[in-house]
């Protein structure tokens, strides 16, 4: 097999993944409707395998996508701009809004916010950007029934990643000589969501052995082949190991987006 029918088939099986979480489908419910097993659909979204040409059709016909969804050359949508625009109004005040593009129903509220930055956007800077919404909505953000609806996508370990990873920023700022203001708001969100997380922590994966890697959970969109899969996987941090998050994104990344908002150097 060449190397850019690898990086297809794992650009095919990453989109597929995807396209799945964003309408709520389980694994389970796809691999029945394509007529094959939940763990074969598991090694095909990684990459692992092919999707037939009649599966790809089945895909399209009933998620209602244009038959040039797998395309490369495809032009970029606007996700990404109305979940920035969102992050932006619910707290994330470095990012830029744009004025081009009226607010989404699916992107209201805090919550709403949240999920979908963390299931569609590509963008690290997007998603380490839920830490200072987190931190301004910590007493109004219900985490249980958050954390229930990941559980429906089978994406509950990413959320739990992010909140770790938010809990060990708001740490690392907290440690800095900040205004009165911000530290009692760091102080207060970090209380609050310790709450919910607490119980969770109990739940965290083992930690990934390189040599026997488990299905994990590949974030990041330039992971485009099994060697830079593996690549990224020896080089993890401690929370993305905790919770089986294949990223570079750390807790400093979330840090640095709390200290961004605050609109200070």
């Amino acid at each position: 097999m060449t190397e850019q029918t690898q990086t297809l088939r794992f650009n095919i099986g990453a989109q597929i993944r995807k396209l799945r979480q964003k309408r709520r489908w389980s694994q389970t419910r796809l691999a029945t409707l394509l007529g094959i097993s939940q763990n074969y659909l598991s090694l095909l979204e990684r990459g692992r395998g092919s999707f037939t040409a009649e599966q790809l059709l089945t895909i399209l016909r009933h998620f209602n996508v244009p038959i040039d969804y797998f395309s490369p050359n495809k032009p970029p949508s606007r996700v990404e701009d109305q979940i920035q625009n969102a992050l932006a109004r619910e707290g994330a005040s470095h990012l830029v809004e744009s004025s081009e593009l009226l607010p989404s129903e699916s992107l209201k509220g805090a919550s709403n916010t949240i999920r979908e930055a963390l299931v569609s956007a590509e963008s690290s800077r997007q998603i380490t950007a839920i830490a200072p919404i987190i931190a301004t909505h910590a007493g109004r953000l219900n985490l249980n029934r958050l954390h229930n609806e990941f559980i429906t996508l089978g994406l509950e370990n990413r959320l739990r990643w992010a909140i770790d990873n938010t809990l060990e920023a708001l740490k690392l700022e907290s440690s800095q000589a900040l205004p009165r203001e911000w530290r009692l708001k760091y102080r207060r969100a970090s209380t609050i969501i310790e709450a919910y997380f607490a119980p969770w922590r109990i739940l965290a994966r083992p930690t990934i052995n390189p040599e026997q890697p488990q299905a994990s959970d590949v974030l990041d969109p330039d992971i485009t082949s099994t060697e830079s899969l593996d690549q990224v996987r020896t080089e993890l941090s401690p929370i993305s190991k905790r919770w089986g998050i294949v990223t570079r994104i750390e807790a400093d990344d979330f840090a640095q987006a709390l200290k961004a908002a605050r609109g200070t150097d």
